[in-house]
C-alpha cells in the first residue's frame, strides 16, 4: 500500500528544503558587447554590406555533441549586430565538401535532419527560458520556445537567406525586435546568447559557442552573455490578420450507391488582432476563426486502447505562447475546444512575473469520462465557454511558484480546475517540482446517468511531486502522484483518475567523443498503482538499453514485466519494445518501432498476446521532392488463436516550387480484421477507411497563407467494399498586416 500522506509530507519537505538550500555560486561571465549600427542591409544569404565589417565576430569552437567540448569539426565565422529595428545575424558556415551538405526544401519547422544552425536568444536574462531560431542552407525556418520544462511552439516573423557555395554555405537573418519579448529597460540590456551549428554526417555533431556541462540541469544558464539594445522598442507591435475561409462539403445519402448532396457549405470572413501592449505582453483576439488544421493527423490505432488517445495541437491560435500554459499536470489541453466561435488571449512575461489567459466560446463541448482502467468520452451539442488564466512568478533563477485557474461552463453543466504549483532547481544537479490541485465538477443529469458518472457536484483534489538528480553519466528521478476519483479537467487531458502512483527511474551512460559508437546507456524503472480505495491497479518494472552509433544510429530495447489488475484479475505480463532509428545516406531516414509479448485484451478481460511493428521512412530526390511512408501493424491473439489483426498506412508526397510554396498528397489507409468467434460480444468482421488529402500552399510568413485543398473519405466493411462518404473542397487565404 502506498502511504499518500506520508509520501506527500516528504516531498513537500524536500522543496522546502530546496527552498532553502543556496545554490552553487559561480562568478558570472563577463559580457560581450554587440554594436549598434544604423542603416538596413538586404537578407540575400551574402555578408557583402559594409556593416557585416563593423559587427561583433564569434567562432563556434567547439564540439558538445556527440564530442564533449571537443574542437569543432569545421569552422563557423558568426557576425552580430543591431539597429533600432532588428538583430541580426551572419553566419559562414565552412565545409571541406560542399557536396555532402544536407539541404532541401521543406515545410516550416521540418528540417531537423539537414544541416542547420540555431540562433538561441534569452531576452530576459533570467536563465529560464529562450527563443530558438534556426534555418537550413536554403534559408528554410525551424523556431521555437525552450524552456527547463521542455519546448514549446512558437512561430516568429523574421527574415532568412542561405546559400550555398564552393567553401560551404552563407545564412543571413534579420529578427525585428517586435516579434520578440525582451526587459523593459531605457539603459543597456543583457541578454543571453548561445549559437549552434548542426553538422549531419555519419554522426549528427553538435557544434556550438560555449561549452556545454552535461552534468547541469540547465542549458540557459551556460549561455554567453551580450551586451546592448539600449533603447529598442517593439514600435506599434499591432497585427492584424484578415482571413477568408471557404468550405463545401458533399455527402453520399446512402451506402455504398446513395446519390451525393451538399450537406456543409460555408464562406466565411474572420479576424486575429495582436497586439504588444507592452514589450512584454501580447494580447491577442479572433472573431470568426479559422480553427481547422491544414496537416491531417496521424492515424492511430484504437483498438484494445481503454483509455483516450492524445493529439498534438496544431492551430496557431493555440500553438504560439503555449509553454507560458504549461503544468505539471496536463490540465491545459486546447484540443479539447473543438469549434470556437471567438476568442481572446493574453501571454507574457513582466519582471518576473509569467501571465497566460484565454477565453474562448466552444461551439461544441467535448467531455472525457475518466476512470482508473479507461475512459470514455462524447460531445454535447451546446455552447460553452471557457476560462484558463495561468501565472507563475520567479524566485531568483532558481526558483517557481505559480497558480491556475481552468473553467468551462454550459447549460447545466460546469467544470472548474484550481491549484498552485512550484519548482526548485536548488543545484545544477538537482530538482524538484510540486503540485496541489482541486476541481470541482456538475455534469448534465441525463449525461451524467447515460455515462454513469456521479449526479450532483463533484469535488475532489490531485497532488504531484517529482524530484530528478542529473550528472554527466548518472541520472534517477522518482515521482508520486495521486488524482482522486472525482477529480476532472474537461479543459485539460486527464483520461485516468483515481489512482495513486510511485514511480522512478536511473540510468547510467558511457560516453565517447569519437568511434563508431558515441553513447551507451543502460537504466532501470519501476512503478506501483493502486486506486483511491487502496485496490491494487500495476506494478510495473523494467530494464532498458540505448546506443548511438554511425550512420546516426539511435536504438532502444526495453524489457518489460507488468503485473496488472484489470476487472478484477490480476495479470502477469511479460513484454518487450524495440525503437531503431538510422539515416544510412544522406537522403534516407528509416525507423522501426516494435512491441510484443502479453497483452490484456481489454474489451473481453482476458490475458493474450500482441504483436506490433511499426516501420517508417522518409525519402529525399534531390532537394525538391520528398516521400513519407509509414505502416502500422499489430495482431492479437487470445487463447492461442487470432482477436484481431490492424494495418494503418499512411503516406504522404511534397514537392516545393521553393521555399514558400508546395503541392502535396496525402493517403491513410485503414484495414480491421476481427475473428467475430473469438469475442464475447457481436462485433463486425471487417472495418476499412481510405482518406485522400491534395493540398497547394503558399505561406510567405506563419500567418500569410493561401491553401486550396481537396479531400475526400471512403469507407467499407464486409458488406460492400471500399465507397466514398463524403469529399471537400476548402480554400483558405490570410494576410498578416504589421503596422
Amino acid at each position: 500500500m502506498i502511504h499518500n500522506r506520508r509520501w506527500a509530507d516528504f516531498l513537500l519537505c524536500l522543496f522546502v528544503s530546496a527552498l532553502l538550500c543556496p545554490g552553487q555560486a559561480s562568478p558570472p561571465p563577463e559580457p560581450q558587447n554587440i554594436p549598434c549600427i544604423e542603416g538596413r542591409i538586404a537578407v540575400e544569404g551574402k555578408l557583402d554590406e559594409a556593416a557585416w565589417q563593423q559587427a561583433l565576430v564569434l567562432d563556434l569552437p567547439f564540439e558538445t555533441d556527440p564530442g564533449e567540448n571537443i574542437p569543432a569539426l569545421v569552422k563557423t565565422t558568426v557576425r552580430v549586430f543591431y539597429n533600432k529595428d532588428n538583430i541580426y545575424f551572419g553566419l559562414d558556415c565552412f565545409d571541406p565538401d560542399p557536396a555532402q551538405i544536407r539541404s532541401r526544401f521543406a515545410e516550416r519547422d521540418q528540417i531537423d535532419a539537414d544541416d542547420l544552425i540555431n540562433i538561441n536568444l534569452d531576452t530576459f536574462n533570467d536563465e529560464r527560458r529562450n527563443y530558438f531560431l534556426g534555418c537550413n542552407p536554403l534559408g528554410v525556418q525551424r523556431d521555437g520556445i525552450e524552456t527547463l520544462g521542455g519546448d514549446g511552439t512558437w512561430d516568429g516573423i523574421w527574415v532568412s537567406a542561405g546559400r550555398i557555395h564552393a567553401q560551404g554555405y552563407t545564412i543571413e537573418i534579420a529578427i525585428p525586435f517586435s516579434s520578440l519579448q525582451f526587459q523593459r529597460t531605457a539603459g543597456p540590456q543583457v541578454w543571453g546568447l548561445d549559437i549552434s551549428r548542426w553538422y549531419p554526417r555519419s554522426q549528427r555533431h553538435r557544434l556550438g559557442l560555449v561549452k556545454i556541462d552535461r552534468s547541469n540541469n540547465s542549458y540557459q544558464n551556460q549561455f554567453l552573455k551580450v551586451r546592448g539594445f539600449e533603447g529598442i522598442k517593439p514600435g506599434k507591435n499591432i497585427e492584424i490578420v484578415p482571413t477568408l475561409t471557404g468550405i463545401k462539403t458533399d455527402a453520399r445519402e446512402d451506402l455504398p450507391d446513395g446519390d451525393f448532396a451538399t450537406v456543409s457549405r460555408k464562406f466565411d470572413p474572420g479576424v486575429t488582432l495582436k497586439w504588444g501592449a507592452t514589450a512584454n505582453l501580447t494580447f491577442s483576439g479572433t472573431v470568426n476563426p479559422d480553427f481547422s488544421q491544414v496537416e491531417a493527423d496521424s492515424r492511430q490505432l484504437d483498438i484494445n486502447q481503454p483509455f483516450a488517445l492524445f493529439y498534438q495541437e496544431k492551430r496557431p491560435f493555440f500553438t504560439e505562447g503555449a509553454d507560458f500554459f504549461s503544468s505539471p499536470f496536463r490540465v491545459i489541453y486546447t484540443r479539447t475546444l473543438r469549434d470556437p466561435i471567438w476568442g481572446l488571449k493574453l501571454s507574457g512575461k513582466e519582471g518576473t512575473n509569467t501571465v497566460g489567459a484565454y477565453y474562448v466560446r466552444d461551439d461544441l463541448t467535448n467531455l472525457i469520462f475518466p476512470g482508473s482502467q479507461g475512459s470514455g468520452s462524447t460531445s454535447l451539442d451546446q455552447v460553452s465557454s471557457a476560462l484558463v488564466l495561468r501565472y507563475k512568478r520567479d524566485l531568483g533563477n532558481k526558483y517557481t511558484l505559480g497558480a491556475l485557474f481552468t473553467g468551462r461552463s454550459g447549460d447545466d453543466y460546469y467544470n472548474r480546475v484550481y491549484g498552485f504549483d512550484g519548482a526548485a532547481r536548488f543545484t545544477n544537479r538537482d530538482k524538484v517540482s510540486f503540485q496541489f490541485l482541486g476541481s470541482s465538477t456538475r455534469y448534465p443529469g441525463g449525461v451524467a446517468s447515460e455515462f454513469s458518472q456521479p449526479m450532483g457536484m463533484l469535488n475532489d483534489r490531485a497532488f504531484g511531486a517529482k524530484y530528478e538528480h542529473q550528472t554527466r553519466e548518472f541520472y534517477f528521478h522518482v515521482e508520486y502522484d495521486q488524482v482522486g476519483r472525482d477529480f476532472r479537467a474537461d479543459l485539460g487531458f486527464m483520461p485516468k483518475v483515481d489512482y495513486r502512483e510511485l514511480e522512478g527511474g536511473m540510468s547510467y551512460s558511457w560516453i565517447r567523443n569519437q568511434g563508431w559508437w558515441s553513447l551507451i546507456q543502460v537504466g532501470s524503472s519501476f512503478s506501483y498503482s493502486e486506486d483511491q480505495k487502496s485496490r491494487f491497479l500495476y506494478r510495473y518494472n523494467s530494464l532498458n538499453f540505448f546506443f548511438r552509433g554511425a550512420m546516426q544510429t539511435y536504438f532502444m530495447f526495453y524489457a518489460n514485466r507488468i503485473l496488472e489488475g484489470y476487472q478484477g484479475r490480476n495479470f502477469l505480463q511479460w513484454s518487450g519494445e524495440a525503437y531503431l532509428q538510422m539515416q544510412p545516406i544522406a537522403n534516407l531516414q528509416f525507423f522501426v518501432n516494435a512491441d510484443f509479448g502479453d497483452r490484456i485484451d481489454y474489451e473481453n478481460a482476458r490475458p493474450g498476446r500482441r504483436f506490433r511493428v511499426n516501420p517508417a521512412l522518409i525519402l529525399s530526390v534531390g532537394r525538391r521532392l520528398a516521400f513519407n511512408l509509414d505502416h502500422n501493424y499489430e495482431r492479437m491473439n487470445v487463447g492461442g488463436r487470432e482477436l484481431y489483426t490492424a494495418n494503418i498506412t499512411q503516406g504522404s508526397a511534397i514537392y516545393h516550387l521553393n521555399t514558400t510554396t508546395f503541392f502535396r498528397a496525402i493517403v491513410q489507409y485503414v484495414d480491421y480484421e476481427y475473428n467475430v468467434g473469438n469475442y464475447t460480444f457481436a462485433v463486425d468482421p471487417e472495418y476499412r477507411h481510405f482518406f485522400s488529402q491534395l493540398l497547394f500552399s503558399y505561406t510567405l510568413n506563419p500567418r500569410t497563407v493561401m491553401f486550396l485543398g481537396y479531400t475526400d473519405n471512403a469507407r467499407g466493411n464486409q458488406d460492400y467494399s471500399l465507397a466514398r462518404t463524403d469529399r471537400t473542397v476548402f480554400m483558405k487565404v490570410s494576410y498578416s498586416w504589421q503596422l
